[in-house]
């Protein structure tokens, strides 16, 4: 599991997105155990604080839960996973048809260059 932070934004934050990513994409299934914080921060390389807080924050946010002397487990509710890959998704899409109109295309020239890049992946 690569782990890609730059100082651009909060690690914390990029934390947040890595384990969300990993959970929606399936590296994490709904109901799995969560290596521990240190293994966590040991694998992205940051301080163990820095983990527990993104940890904390994706707990407030129900997608994961603790159990005191178990640890920390991926929500078992399989229609929030669901819907937070689809809002995950809206937002890469909303980035991306901005970077197109940043380069000028409309949207509708966006739309037939991706059916055209599209059609030539098929070939």
């Amino acid at each position: 599991m690569t782990w890609m932070l730059n100082s651009d934004r909060p690690i914390y934050a990029q934390i947040i997105e890595k384990i969300q990513t990993d959970i929606v994409s399936g590296i994490y299934h709904a109901g799995d155990k969560l290596p521990s914080v240190r293994e966590l921060a040991a694998q992205a390389s940051v301080n163990p604080n820095t983990m527990q807080k993104a940890l904390s924050e994706l707990e407030r946010d129900g997608l994961l839960y603790s159990q005191r002397t178990s640890g920390r487990f991926i929500t078992e509710d399989r229609e929030m996973i669901q819907n937070m890959k689809q809002e995950l998704a809206k937002e890469q899409i909303s980035l991306f048809l901005e970077k197109m109109n940043n380069l000028g295309f409309k949207k509708e020239e966006t739309f037939q260059f991706i059916q055209q890049v599209l059609g030539e992946e098929k070939k």
